[in-house]
């Protein structure tokens, strides 16, 4: 009984933390633009360039962040591990650290990829901490979005402290939305 109740009492926690955002952000269905990142881990790294061009039609996740923590390492470690397991279908992703301080942020970023064995998912920086414009980002501090052939197709946000282990396996759990 106390494990049924746990679950629902997780469950009703996540659909909160996703509906206190509900209405803001970029719509499913909507295109996803292009916009141009510092990659600090990927195979560009030092360099300017613009993942969603580069993935072009490809299944894309991007996650957005303004932190760097337990929650993000988790929720990126989980994730690259699924697209090295699907790089039969052509899977990408790649993190975006929202930060007006975008230098001061990349040794974090380094620190993140080189302890948690992050291989597949480039890690990278954007000048704002609010985004860009057209992707419509929250004040969430971690957004995840997920897109093929340039159509959102997930579009996820969180709050600090509600990327749990079973929100990071629920979101984790919506790639196969991008796959088929």
């Amino acid at each position: 009984m106390k494990m049924k109740l746990t679950t629902a009492l997780c469950a009703s926690v996540m659909l909160l933390a996703t509906a206190a955002f509900a209405g803001e952000g970029l719509e499913l269905g909507s295109g996803v633009g292009a916009f141009t990142v510092t990659d600090v881990t990927g195979p560009e790294a030092g360099k300017s360039l613009c993942y969603r061009c580069r993935y072009g039609s490809q299944p894309v996740v991007s996650i957005f962040a303004r932190q760097v923590n337990d929650e993000l390492a988790t929720l990126v470690k989980n994730v690259d591990q699924v697209v090295g397991q699907n790089k039969g279908e052509k899977m990408a992703a790649f993190v975006v650290l929202l930060s007006d301080d975008p230098t001061g942020q990349e040794g974090a970023l380094k620190s993140l990829a080189k302890d948690h064995g992050i291989t597949n998912t480039p890690l990278t920086v954007f000048d704002d901490k609010n985004g860009p414009p057209s992707y419509k980002i929250t004040d969430a501090d971690f957004t995840v979005m997920m897109w093929v052939d340039g159509e959102l197709k997930v579009n996820e946000t969180f709050k600090s402290g509600q990327l749990t282990p079973q929100a990071v396996t629920q979101v984790v759990g919506k790639t196969g939305s991008i796959l088929n």
